[in-house]
């Protein structure tokens, strides 16, 4: 792994695992839950309903050759809403997923709705899996 594409990871550990899990040890024995709880809520919910910023790159006019990426508001898109963006976004998926379906599973739930479920379910999670103590 390079240092940026772990910088990436510890990115989305800060901002997306830790909020959720915390910093307590997963013991293995729970890791089935977790997992379970990643595939069926975490990961829609972010794939399909959680904003993300992606940048625009521009040439730096102050540093010929170099190129500056910018973050805007209007570039705020899901994951999905970026994947469908681009040209050839059918290339990028296994045959059998098609972007209409992945629309369809997007359009099941409301942005808030599905926040409401991610919720939901991760207190069922954590009723299930206690907290160590000392």
């Amino acid at each position: 792994m390079t240092a940026r594409s772990n910088g990436l990871v510890e990115t989305k550990n800060g901002a997306v695992v830790r909020k959720l899990f915390g910093y307590e040890h997963i013991a293995q024995r729970h890791a089935t839950r977790f997992n379970t709880f990643c595939r069926e809520y975490l990961n829609p919910f972010l794939n399909f309903h959680r904003p993300c910023l992606f940048a625009t790159e521009l040439a730096d006019p102050k540093k010929p050759g170099r190129i500056k990426r910018v973050y805007r508001a209007k570039d705020a898109m899901t994951p999905l809403d970026k994947l469908a963006s681009l040209p050839e976004a059918a290339t990028f998926m296994r045959e059998s997923v098609t972007l209409k379906d992945l629309h369809e599973l997007a359009t099941a739930l409301t942005d808030v709705q599905a926040a409401e479920e991610l919720n939901e379910a991760r207190l069922a999670l954590f009723r299930r899996v206690p907290a160590r103590t000392g």
